[in-house]
């Protein structure tokens, strides 16, 4: 690359999320995924002459609190607009939405920026609005040369959120999309089920390039509907790369409004052009004259904030901090909520954190992920769960047994402690029983043992041999911190 030459990848997300209401946002059709086709319609979101629609309110305390959670100002009055476009799964051509006065606008949401270089460290985007709308439908591409549409999707309620130009990577754009995942669903207001289309992103992505002292812009490009993690950054990282190159070879540069729409080919994983984007005047925007406007009082949105919690990535900045964890398991304990509690619950029983955290961690959440639920589904309590890591803190047993101990607590009511001696699994701490079967491990490796008496290069490792020979013979069950003080004291 010429060495003059530098750039700046440029992103701002749009970003959908489907929220967990039992109905449409303007009709009593209920939300379920999965449904046969058509099934889930009414007049209303059919939009048939006459009809009348009436908002949902869950609905709109849902988008409030999310704009609570992302330090954004809520619109004390605010208005429903249409917005016309024609598409086959649009039957009513146009969409009920929120133009130039959105439900919230102007906060932002902090990401944890990850990897080596960037651990601990966190990062502000900005958050230009957060408005309501209602739903599309779908196409289904089926095999033979036609398109079906299945309208039960229409007019459910969908939240757009819309960031500041602050991203600079696509890693920093999936940092992001994760974060806001975690946000909805501890809030409960989506489950943020990305398989489900709970969620989809929308990148709009441009170099600024700076060559030879001048800077350029290239063309903004918006990637549509991406439904996965990695397909939204996996698509910036292409479009970095298309747009320096077409740079280079063209040195195209941006003209005022210049904006095109791509989709993304995940088998090819490349960006192909679609077409021009729409602007606003397009969509012929007005006021929805069917539906009044809203007006939020102080004392709504004041009980709206009083339903918030602790955020995610607060509450795993906290467990580095108050319980000394790493960022790694600090994320993991806090990528669900309910884990999270769980976590803090046997905590408060008095579980040692970091050995709470290695039960959940390594053995809680694997099974909770064969049996499909969560950890606190697992039918344990925290007691009990703090009684186990007591005994792994105490050294009855060993880190290796507690995860037997743990998977059969999920199957029975019995204390810990009645499992490990049903299952043979307490450690052998008794000085004098350990000291007979070391003296046999000695006796029958006498190589080993003048390896760690020459002190030579062998005998770390014949040391580390001799402990596993004792805790061979004792079936893993021997204290290693009790058997390695007796076998040093025999050795010297």
């Amino acid at each position: 690359m010429d060495r003059k030459l530098d750039y700046k990848v440029i992103v701002g997300l749009e970003i959908h999320v489907q929220l967990c209401t039992r109905s449409k946002m303007f009709c009593g059709c209920a939300v379920e995924f999965g449904a046969e086709p058509n099934s889930l319609v009414c007049p209303v979101c059919l939009g048939m002459p006459g009809v009348l629609p009436v908002m949902n309110k869950q609905a709109v305390e849902y988008a409030v609190l999310v704009g609570l959670a992302l330090n954004c100002k809520v619109a004390s009055f605010t208005k429903w607009d249409r917005k016309s476009y024609y598409y086959p799964d649009l039957p009513k051509n146009y969409q009920i939405s929120q133009y130039d006065l959105p439900l919230a606008r102007d906060g932002y949401i902090e990401i944890g920026l990850g990897g080596a270089s960037g651990a601990g460290r966190t990062k502000k985007v900005g958050i230009i609005r957060v408005h309501l709308e209602e739903d599309a439908g779908k196409n289904l591409h089926t095999a033979g040369n036609f398109t079906q549409v299945d309208l039960n999707r229409t007019g459910t309620p969908l939240l757009e959120i819309v960031t500041k130009p602050d991203i600079n990577s696509g890693a920093e754009a999936r940092a992001l999309a994760i974060e806001l995942q975690r946000i909805v669903q501890y809030l409960g207001v989506s489950e943020g089920d990305m398989q489900k289309g709970h969620m989809r992103f929308e990148p709009n992505v441009n170099l600024l390039i700076t060559r030879d002292g001048r800077e350029f812009a290239t063309p903004i490009v918006e990637i549509k509907n991406l439904n996965s993690f990695r397909a939204l950054e996996r698509s910036i990282d292409y479009e970095e790369h298309r747009q320096l190159h077409e740079f280079l070879e063209t040195g195209q540069v941006m003209e005022p409004g210049t904006k095109t729409t791509r989709g993304w080919d995940a088998d090819r994983e490349v960006t192909v052009l679609q077409r021009e984007k729409e602007e606003a005047h397009d969509y012929r925007y007005f006021p929805d004259p069917d539906l009044v406007p809203l007006e939020l009082s102080e004392q709504w949105v004041e009980d709206i904030r009083g339903r918030l919690c602790e955020l995610p990535l607060a509450r795993q900045t906290r467990y580095v901090q108050q319980y000394g964890l790493s960022e790694y398991d600090a994320g993991v304990l806090t990528g669900e909520r309910a884990t999270a509690d769980f976590f803090e619950a046997v905590v408060e029983a008095g579980g040692e954190p970091k050995r709470v955290c290695n039960l959940l961690t390594q053995v809680g959440l694997k099974l909770a992920n064969e049996r499909g639920c969560g950890v606190d589904g697992l039918g344990l309590t925290a007691g009990r769960v703090a009684e186990l890591a007591k005994m792994v803190e105490a050294g009855q047993v060993s880190a290796g047994a507690s995860a037997t101990i743990f998977e059969a607590m999920t199957k029975s009511e019995k204390e810990p402690c009645v499992l490990a001696e049903e299952l043979d699994l307490k450690q052998k701490s008794d000085a004098g029983e350990l000291e007979a079967i070391i003296e046999q491990v000695l006796a029958e490796n006498p190589q080993a043992v003048q390896d760690v008496k020459s002190g030579g290069k062998k005998s770390k490792k014949a040391a580390g041999y001799l402990l596993g020979q004792v805790m061979q013979k004792t079936g893993g069950r021997a204290n290693p911190k009790v058997a390695s003080e007796i076998l040093g004291r025999k050795l010297r």
